[in-house]
């Protein structure tokens, strides 16, 4: 709708952002109406009109088979839009239309805001099923007949009260029917089953909507005058009733045809089961979320007492065990960190980042002052799958470098690169990962394939194994050694 809008038409962003406001309500005047809608606005020239949104009613058959939006009309070929747009009121003259054997009776209703008509809603009205109208029909059709009032008249939608489409009830969860002081007219067999089922006993017809809605909602005091005002449908709300283990969403909305509130339209839903499963989901995160801040607890602990041990062992001056020890700590430690973030999210995905990051300052404190780290390009989020042995593949890599690309002494620098790429049109997309230093490179005839080296074959085995890439370790361009990983990652992780 932006771009056509802007490419056709002269109307400006504030006008933009009310046609945005009413196709996001206008469904429910669709459903009402039993009717298609199309909203038309007139081209810059004036000289004709262009379709800029489409709805359909889920309360009828369409009349629209194709799809309208796009559509470029001349201005003289629909009269009803010309006369809407010109005399600013709503059009029902004329007979009814005939397409593809079927009868359409057409109306235009305009689309005013602040005094000027920004377009014309054409409603489209399928006959061939069109039989005596039962009381809930009746009341359908009257309530879309003050709707379209107050659209030509500039008082609906409702200002500020942009309406979320997928979680606001619809038409056919539930409608009651108000007057102007807030008693039920009409309540439709889904309004009234969920009204049965929050513990009302008698019919709705003829009470004080508001008053009853507060004797069964399980609150007192203050909150019960602003429910009283909600239910009456004195002003644009919505809430949430809960009572006797049933939760009701209800929506309210002010009937002003002429400027003067006659009633109004309150849609209700019963959400008990989807309440009640997203508990479930709160409750499963919240036990996920503990089982990983516990995970991260126990790892913690066993590197502290692998630690323990290693001085223990550097005091008896077996040094390669203490030095095998504290790769041993780094190691869990890598694990520890993926489960601390997994423990604050409410996903099993991670920033990847932030862990690659930590995971270079926790192993530069193999030789503070000497060698500095740091990271270019984004991991970007990845899934717990990925990052635990993505973690330690990155502990292993830094140590690896650290320890053997510089000696006693020597200064120099470690980077880490990330690139995200290919996935367009494909299953899983690439992560490249390198780890290059500016050491004293590799050695003589070194093959990392077949390196008997601990830490090289914890690479192999999570990168080949777990990961499902690529691994290789070839000589820096300029000097030093550099590691190139090649992994798969889901085209859906950014």
């Amino acid at each position: 709708m932006n771009d056509l809008v802007r490419q056709h038409t002269a109307l400006g962003e504030t006008d933009l952002e009310w046609l945005h406001l009413l196709v996001s309500e206008w469904q429910l005047l669709s459903d009402l109406s039993f009717a298609d809608l199309v909203l038309w606005v007139p081209t810059r020239d004036g000289t004709r009109y262009v379709s800029v949104a489409q709805m359909r009613p889920n309360t009828g058959p369409t009349s629209y088979q194709d799809d309208m939006v796009g559509h470029l009309v001349p201005r003289g070929r629909r009269p009803l839009l010309d006369s809407a747009l010109d005399e600013g009121r709503i059009v029902r003259e004329g007979d009814p239309e005939w397409r593809e054997e079927v009868p359409v009776r057409v109306e235009s209703i305009p689309v005013r805001r602040e005094g000027r008509v920004l377009g014309v809603i054409a409603r489209n009205t399928n006959l061939l099923t069109v039989r005596t109208p039962s009381r809930l029909e009746l009341t359908y059709l009257q309530s879309a007949s003050d709707l379209a009032q107050m659209i030509a008249a500039g008082t609906f939608p409702f200002q500020g009260q942009q309406v979320d489409m997928d979680a606001s009830p619809r038409v056919g969860d539930g409608l009651i029917r108000l007057d102007a002081e807030g008693h039920v007219q009409y309540a439709s067999p889904n309004a009234l089953s969920a009204y049965h089922r929050l513990g009302l006993a008698a019919d709705l017809v003829g009470m004080h909507l508001g008053q009853a809605t507060a004797e069964l909602a399980p609150t007192r005091g203050a909150v019960d005058e602003s429910l009283v005002k909600l239910a009456s449908g004195w002003a644009p709300r919505e809430a949430e009733i809960e009572g006797n283990d049933c939760v009701v969403q209800l929506r309210a909305i002010p009937l002003k045809p002429k400027g003067t509130r006659i009633g109004s339209l309150v849609l209700l839903r019963d959400v008990t089961e989807l309440r009640r499963r997203e508990r479930e989901l709160i409750t499963k995160d919240a036990t996920i979320r503990e089982i990983h801040h516990r995970v991260k607890n126990n790892l913690q602990t066993v590197a502290a007492l692998l630690r323990l041990q290693a001085r223990r062992i550097g005091a008896s001056g077996d040094n390669s065990a203490r030095e095998a020890l504290e790769e041993a700590v780094r190691r869990v430690g890598s694990i520890a960190i993926v489960h601390e973030t997994l423990s604050h999210n409410l996903d099993e995905r991670v920033e990847f980042d932030d862990i690659a990051d930590r995971v270079l300052a926790m192993v530069a404190e193999i030789s503070p002052g000497r060698v500095v780290g740091r990271r270019t390009g984004r991991f970007g989020v990845l899934d717990a799958e990925i990052a635990t042995p993505l973690s330690m593949v990155l502990t292993e890599l830094l140590q690896n470098a650290l320890e053997h690309g510089f000696g006693p002494g020597e200064h120099g620098t470690v980077e880490v690169g990330a690139v995200r790429g290919g996935g367009v049109g494909r299953e899983e997309a690439r992560l490249l990962v390198s780890v290059q230093d500016n050491g004293r490179g590799l050695p003589e005839g070194f093959d990392p394939r077949t390196a008997g080296n601990l830490g090289l074959q914890i690479v192999r085995t999570l990168v080949e194994g777990e990961l499902g890439g690529t691994f290789d370790m070839v000589p820096a361009p300029e000097r030093g050694t550099r590691v190139v990983l090649d992994l798969p990652v889901p085209a859906g992780s950014r």
